[in-house]
């Protein structure tokens, strides 16, 4: 009997979805998850950045996957370490050194889907013919956008729902100004409670308080968060910070680190909390104590968090915006403090809000959610993808190594080295910053300058309206590029790609509550980067043109991703010294070199056009 013939249809959509899900769990899903588990900016960009490293080298390693086995084999094997990884990452989530743990999967699981990549776009064209390939090429950018889709939208929302369900009931309290009150006495009292009947709930003081708009010497300011400050901590509520005399400082820290930041926040000055402005009069405070109706399970947590959710931007949360209620503290008060603007002088009002979702417990399900899917793959792939009689292991290892260190060596020397280089380095310098730091941005509260979206709304955000305008951007940009070709284009597509990250700064300066507003601008940003990407795409592929295009292209593929993850990996660190609006201006001045190098670069003016049949 012949062997039975797969339809491509059974197994391209499934092996390209699968193929992006990693992806997108690597570079955005991980920054998301670890700033909602409370990671640093800092930690997040450097770490997560780290994780492009696998497809920077993808191209020294995939002789290795022709070398051994068959490609069919690397993608079943690949997709069993990636479920492997994804349920490791689910597993250490709660664990105590959860960041270390997770990082440790996040990077097999980077490897492992760097080698699916190569595997994958391999088997695509042994399995395939030339018509075929051509025919189902749309096929599997829909089914990796699909993908894109899932990860950036579906699974952030499902995370976000689970963290939504998983808490106590949130908890709502005002406060108001008024200008017919004396300034407040506080007075901080450390005294127990008894336990309540009934469910488990938070208990807030005063539901409505006002504050005096008198303002206070920042000496009584200074003292009463230093008073709450020390109170909480000997309670447990908040971690005990250590000082600089009782930290380790490595000569890096010693030499470069410190210095450089002291000088930074002297020539950019950071947003500053209002309690910190350089006036000997500072904004009225009000107090508020949260404590629990009974002591929690034994062993567990209860994790508060709290930020502003609607009203003047006059009022400020300047401590207490997590709080962490044990079986020790809960019958005491957790103090919070709520100052206004010593600049509001009439009656006005906000309202603040505390969530206190299981955040471990809710990305702990969604990758396991992950994993299961994963799983499913590797058995369906097992069965459904053919088996070409061209997909064979290559036995002659010293001809391949020689071939392969011959096609690096002829990369290097291309006509316009110089110029490509930095293009492909210098692009999207800009980009490679903002992107680390745009969920961040807007996961993070007011009170820190974010604009305190829920984990829901940000996959909303970026997983459907995002996708859709970088879906519309890139069709667009590749439509018009065939019309008038890339040189043509480049000028306007180099714009494209950096213009938009103003709406960033608008974003960071106004602070806008509504969603659509915030949707609005993102999507912008993202049909920017979608149209202005076609370019970048289509110069990779005149450069790496020659006889041994497959090759070169993936070394180019390899400079886009050291070009990502370089800037990336200090993007963190600087936007904690200055601030998000200053860090968002740093990102447009770094749009700068990609303007410069494309004016050096040497384009056929036919190339990308359409040729008549």
């Amino acid at each position: 009997m012949g062997k039975r013939i797969r339809s491509p249809w059974a197994w391209v959509p499934s092996l390209y979805f699968a193929e992006g899900i990693p992806y997108v769990v690597v570079m955005t899903v991980s920054v998301i998850m670890y700033k909602r588990l409370g990671i640093s900016n800092t930690d997040i960009a450097l770490y997560t950045s780290w994780l492009y490293l696998p497809w920077v080298i993808k191209p020294f390693w995939s002789p290795f996957v022709d070398l051994f086995k068959t490609k069919r084999w690397w993608i079943i094997i690949m997709q069993l370490f990636i479920g492997a990884g994804l349920a490791g990452i689910g597993f250490t989530i709660p664990a105590p050194s959860f960041f270390q743990y997770t990082l440790v999967f996040f990077w097999l699981m980077a490897f492992s889907s760097a080698t699916h990549d190569i595997a994958a776009d391999g088997f695509y064209m042994l399995g395939l013919d030339e018509h075929k390939q051509a025919f189902f090429v749309g096929i599997r950018s829909t089914f990796y956008r699909m993908a894109m889709i899932t990860g950036q939208g579906l699974l952030i929302i499902l995370a976000g729902t689970l963290e939504s369900k998983t808490g106590l009931t949130p908890i709502r309290f005002e406060i108001l100004s008024s200008t017919d009150i004396n300034p407040d006495r506080w007075k901080l009292t450390d005294k127990s409670f008894t336990a309540e009947e009934g469910d488990l709930k938070f208990i807030v003081d005063n539901q409505s308080q006002q504050i005096s708009t008198a303002v206070l010497s920042a000496d009584q300011a200074y003292k009463l968060e230093s008073d709450v400050v020390k109170l909480n901590e000997a309670n447990g509520f908040i971690e005990k910070e250590l000082s600089n005399s009782t930290k380790t400082l490595t000569w890096w820290s010693k030499t470069v680190s410190i210095p450089l930041k002291t000088w930074l926040k002297e020539v950019l000055d950071k947003d500053t909390d209002v309690a910190n402005v350089s006036s000997d009069n500072v904004g009225n405070i009000g107090v508020v104590g949260i404590r629990l109706s009974a002591p929690p399970a034994a062993g567990a947590n209860v994790v508060l968090n709290l930020g502003r959710k609607s009203g003047d931007k006059n009022f400020k949360l300047i401590h207490g915006e997590r709080l962490v209620f044990t079986e020790q503290n809960w019958h005491k008060n957790a103090w919070v403090l709520i100052q206004i603007d010593p600049k509001l002088n009439k009656e006005s009002g906000a309202m603040f809000e505390g969530l206190s979702g299981n955040i471990p417990f809710a990305w702990s399900i969604t990758f396991y959610v992950l994993s299961g899917m994963f799983i499913l793959f590797f058995f369906y792939h097992r069965f459904i993808l053919p088996r070409p009689g061209s997909d064979v292991t290559t036995s002659e290892g010293k001809n391949m190594f020689r071939e392969f260190f011959s096609t690096f060596i002829s990369f290097f020397k291309k006509d316009n080295l110089g110029p490509a280089l930095a293009f492909f380095l210098l692009f999207r310098l800009g980009e490679s910053q903002l992107v680390k730091l745009a969920s961040p941005f807007l996961l993070d509260t007011r009170e820190h300058s974010g604009l305190g979206l829920t984990t829901s709304e940000v996959g909303i955000i970026y997983g459907t309206i995002g996708i859709i305008f970088l879906t519309i951007g890139g069709i667009l940009g590749g439509y018009l590029a065939s019309i008038k070709g890339l040189k043509h284009w480049i000028w306007w597509m180099t714009i494209a790609i950096n213009l938009p990250n103003l709406v960033y700064v608008y974003l960071s300066y106004a602070t806008p509550s509504d969603f659509l507003v915030i949707a609005s601008c993102v999507a912008v940003e993202q049909f920017g980067y979608g149209f202005g990407f076609t370019a970048y795409m289509l110069f990779m592929i005149l450069f790496a043109e020659g006889k041994s295009k497959t090759a070169h292209f993936a070394i180019c593929t390899g400079l886009m991703a050291l070009g990502m993850m370089v800037p990336g990996m200090i993007s963190g660190w600087l936007q904690e010294i200055i601030g998000y609006r200053n860090f968002f201006i740093w990102v447009i001045i770094c749009t700068l070199p990609g303007f410069f190098v494309i004016r050096f670069l040497k384009i056929d003016p036919q190339f990308g056009i359409k040729k008549a049949e």
